[in-house]
């Protein structure tokens, strides 16, 4: 006779972290595994090494709606610098090709951050998580290996142009799950004719969800009950904040 399985008792809910720089999102999730002291949990949507901001946890029962959440749209604060195109398109990759930058108008900007309005398709990067084979692309990139990528469907429902002080550009995206920010400012400079990369990332909202009610990764690390527990979003309150 099969045994029955034992029902989940740990805490269960939304955890928003506020990931610190030069860390994966793996590294947050082992720290809120050993903090929580449960292996089941996950996170909604990877953050790169260098990027900062929102980090959803799902912990215990919230696993189930792991999907649901990731399928929300994002906004991301950012900055490009003009100039100089690099192997990962941001500013952790090696520099593989630098051009002059153009004493660029700001409509001159504005039109090419236009042009990538609305629904339009992205390549993926070789260094992402999306799998060929069964084999995530950056394992297959970390061997100097290029395969052929499908262009992926994507949406920017809005663009802020922050700050121009070229070479650099500072700007807010409004855009769907499955976006690459790296690749929207590799394209941008490319369509200004210059080339450009990320130099700076932090996500600010996902969904419902934003980086008021986040803890830090530090007190993530102290794993003090009293600080954890109560941030803890229930499924009850996540449902009526999604209108369910």
């Amino acid at each position: 006779m099969r045994k029955k399985q034992e029902e989940y008792t740990g805490p269960s809910g939304v955890l928003l972290v506020d990931k610190a720089p030069d860390m994966t999102s793996h590294d947050v999730v082992a720290i809120a595994r050993r903090a929580l002291n449960t292996k089941k949990i996950g996170h909604c949507g990877t953050l790169d090494p260098m990027a900062t901001g929102l980090l959803m946890l799902v912990i215990g029962k919230a696993t189930k709606i792991q999907d649901l959440l990731m399928s929300e749209d994002k906004v991301y604060e950012g900055t490009m610098t003009l100039g100089t195109r690099t192997s990962t398109q941001d500013r952790e990759g090696e520099v593989v090709e630098t051009r002059e930058v153009g004493d660029y108008s700001e409509a001159e900007i504005a039109a090419a951050f236009e042009s990538f309005t609305g629904e339009f398709e992205q390549l993926p990067p070789m260094v992402s998580a999306i799998k060929q084979g069964g084999v995530p692309l950056y394992k297959l990139a970390r061997k100097g290996q290029e395969v052929e990528r499908k262009m992926r469907p994507v949406c920017v429902t809005r663009y802020e142009i922050d700050k121009i002080d070229l070479p650099e550009i500072t700007f807010k995206v409004f855009c769907s799950k499955g976006f690459y920010v790296r690749t929207y400012a590799n394209d941008i400079g490319e369509k200004l004719g210059c080339g450009a990369h990320l130099s700076a990332l932090r996500r600010s909202n996902s969904g419902k969800f934003n980086l008021e009610r986040a803890v830090t990764v530090d007190q993530l690390k102290d794993a003090n009950p009293e600080v954890l527990l109560p941030a803890l979003i229930s499924l009850a309150e996540i449902s009526l904040m999604r209108g369910a």
